[in-house]
């Protein structure tokens, strides 16, 4: 059992008012790390193959920019943890708040992009074991 466990109007009012918009920002720093780790790889691979080509500048400036939105989102996600709420995908936005449901151990369940937290898991069940809330 995690150390702290919300109830539906704490989650969603943590959600409203610190939560969202640190989730909203890992989501918008993946989407835009994805094309650079992109960019990357095939740096990578022109090192590999021999190095011809290799804009030595470029290579310098887009690994910072790699290592500095690693870093935010790092940062991001742990500001999330640090308040007991449970970061299961940062690229999605995927979180879970720990509660207690019927008695039992359970994830109110959210995902950026939904307004409110509308959904619940079973500790075992997973994004795809989501049920409405009762």
């Amino acid at each position: 059992m995690p150390d702290r466990t919300f109830t539906l109007a704490e989650a969603q009012a943590l959600l409203d008012e610190v939560v969202r918009p640190l989730a909203e920002r890992m989501v918008e720093l993946c989407a835009a790390v994805e094309p650079l780790q992109r960019e990357w790889r095939t740096i990578v691979i022109a090192i590999g193959s021999n190095g011809g080509g290799l804009d030595h500048e470029r290579a310098s400036e887009l690994r910072e920019s790699l290592e500095q939105a690693q870093t935010e989102v790092g940062e991001l996600v742990d500001e999330v943890l640090a308040l007991g709420v449970q970061v299961k995908d940062p690229a999605q936005g995927l979180l879970d708040f720990p509660a207690v449901i019927d008695g039992e151990p359970a994830l109110l369940c959210w995902l950026v992009g939904e307004e409110r937290i509308e959904f619940w898991h079973t500790l075992e069940g997973g994004f795809a074991g989501r049920q409405p809330l009762p």
